[in-house]
This record gives C-alpha cells, sequence and structure tokens, in this order.
C-alpha cells in the first residue's frame, strides 16, 4: 500500500531539506511514512510533461499529499512550511501563528532569507566553481563572496543562539534544514570551510549530527 505522502526528489540542497524534515517528522512522531520517486535531474526527467503538470517550473522537489486529496506542493520552503503545518501537531519544528505570532514571524523571515539569498546565490557559486563550462573568474568571485556574506549574517544571528529562531537560544526549526541543507555543501562554492564563523560551524555541526538529519541526506 502506497504511504501517505510521495516526495519527487534528487540529491540536491533543495532535496535534502525535504527529507531531512520528513525524517525529523517521523523521530518525532512516528511519521508520515512517505514514498520516494528520484528525478534523475541530469536527464531533465523534470522537464517532462507529466512532471511539468506537477511543478509548471520543472524542478524538484515536489511533494504529493495523498492524504489529503492528492494536494500537490512544489517550491522548499512552501513544502517545509506545509508539513509542519500539518504534520507537526505539537509545533515541535515551528510556532502557532495565532499563539505565538513574533516567533512565527521570524521563523518566516529566516526561511524566506535563504530562499531569496543563500540558496540562489550559493547555487549560482557551486555552478560557476564547479560545473560552468567555461572558467569565469568574475562570476566566481561574485557569487562566493556574497555566499560569504550571508554565512557571516547567519554568524551575527547565532552570536548567543543555538538556533535560529525561537525563545531564549533558540530551537532547532524547520529554518535549519532549509539553509543548512546549502551550508553542507560549501566546498563547491569555493570555501574550504567554515572556520571564518565559528558559531555557523558549531551549528551546523550540532544539527548535522542529527540521526535524522544523517537519514534525510541520503535520500534517494
Amino acid at each position: 500500500m502506497p504511504a501517505g505522502l510521495l516526495l519527487y526528489t534528487a540529491a540536491t540542497p533543495n532535496g535534502h531539506k525535504v527529507s531531512v524534515f520528513l525524517e525529523d517528522l517521523k523521530a518525532a512522531y512516528g511519521g508520515p511514512e512517505y514514498d520516494v520517486e528520484k528525478i534523475d535531474i541530469s536527464t531533465n526527467r523534470q522537464k517532462e510533461p507529466w512532471f511539468i503538470k506537477l511543478n509548471p517550473n520543472g524542478r524538484i522537489p515536489v511533494l504529493v499529499d495523498h492524504n489529503r486529496n492528492d494536494f500537490v506542493v512544489f517550491e522548499t520552503a512552501a513544502i517545509l512550511l506545509y508539513l509542519q503545518q500539518h504534520y507537526d501537531k505539537e509545533n515541535r519544528f515551528g510556532f502557532n501563528k495565532d499563539a505565538d505570532p513574533d516567533n512565527y514571524s521570524e521563523l518566516l523571515q529566516w526561511i524566506f532569507f535563504v530562499h531569496g539569498g543563500v540558496g540562489p546565490m550559493q547555487g549560482q557559486a557551486n555552478h560557476f566553481n564547479k560545473y560552468a563550462p567555461e572558467d569565469i573568474p568574475y562570476a566566481k568571485k561574485r557569487y562566493t563572496e556574497e555566499t560569504k556574506r550571508l554565512y557571516g549574517v547567519l554568524e551575527i544571528r547565532l552570536q548567543d543562539r543555538d538556533y535560529l529562531v525561537g525563545p531564549g537560544r533558540g530551537k532547532y526549526t524547520i529554518a535549519e534544514p532549509n539553509v543548512i541543507a546549502w551550508i553542507r555543501f560549501h566546498k563547491i562554492a569555493g570555501i574550504e570551510n567554515l572556520d571564518q564563523w565559528p558559531r555557523v560551524k558549531e551549528w551546523v555541526e550540532r544539527a548535522t549530527a542529527r540521526p535524522a538529519f544523517q537519514a534525510g541526506v541520503q535520500v534517494p
């Protein structure tokens, strides 16, 4: 019998964001169970007509929720927020927007910071440093330096915190896999180590040591 959720994904930062959080939910609640269909993006399978019907943007990951009339969700931040809304009933990885509106707002702020900053900037740094068919020093420098600046923003946020969001020193939320899934690949972006950002380095090590995180990055 198929699981309640179906995840179309690949072994990329964006794919890992969702699989890590699904494993977080399983560790916390025992579910939901999910099936995985691996998409080989090197063959442009995600551009085929059947996939475009699921996500007109032709990108992974995509989540299909069989528990809710086969509702389809694309864009990683939207998927994380959807899963937290519907499957994190005790708000272990987020905040109730009505009962705790300030922390909920801060969660959105850091998710959107990544969606508009770290993701696209490091994505370009990764491309020009490793995958581009020609060497373009200006592009490599531009996007690597901007990625470093964004890591610096995270360093400021973590000065007296263990996690990005939450009262006191914060708590582990969906904000963590949303950005750490990218930071794990810093070497591809031309950043050899995280020593320049000691608080970020410690935070990444803390989060990635979680068994659920380790399981999630093995998907697919």
